[in-house]
């Protein structure tokens, strides 16, 4: 995708989107100070470059009985295309793997993963993660305390 050129106003139309998804486009109006027709213009362009790509909801997991988050670094035991594939299928097919990086480094790749406690998490590496062929190895972080957890972008 390339990048889209916006100015002042479309960068405070998507911080406020960033805090608040569901603005109608006469509040979106008083907090960028453009007309409400200005902003459902300015709001469609952006949808439709792809620079907004959807709304959501933000759930607490704690409040949803997912008390464990887990951080997981894996190597793959050989490469290609197939073998990478594979693991992507994997990877994109269980709902305890929240995000997932192919990263540079000592890993391979990275898992954001959620669970609802310690013997879901196990039950997870034990039964899936560990016995996958790909997999040679797992390395796992247990998050103790979120310090941070920014799901936007820092715009100008």
């Amino acid at each position: 995708m390339q990048e889209t050129r916006m100015d002042s106003f479309d960068h405070a139309i998507l911080a406020a989107l960033q805090r608040d998804g569901t603005m109608t486009n006469a509040a979106l109006a008083e907090v960028v100070n453009l007309s409400a027709s200005q902003c459902s213009r300015r709001r469609a362009a952006l949808e439709e470059a792809g620079v907004i790509e959807g709304y959501t909801a933000r759930l607490n997991p704690a409040a949803l009985g997912y008390g464990l988050r887990a951080v997981i670094r894996v190597n793959l035991r050989s490469h290609g295309q197939g073998k990478d594939d594979d693991f992507a299928r994997f990877v994109t097919g269980h709902p305890m793997i929240r995000s997932a990086f192919s990263v540079s480094g000592d890993a391979d790749y990275v898992l954001d993963i959620r669970a609802r406690d310690l013997d879901a998490f196990a039950d997870f590496i034990h039964r899936h993660l560990l016995p996958h062929p790909q997999v040679a190895q797992v390395r796992s972080e247990i998050v103790l305390k979120t310090l941070k957890d920014e799901r936007g972008l820092a715009l100008p």
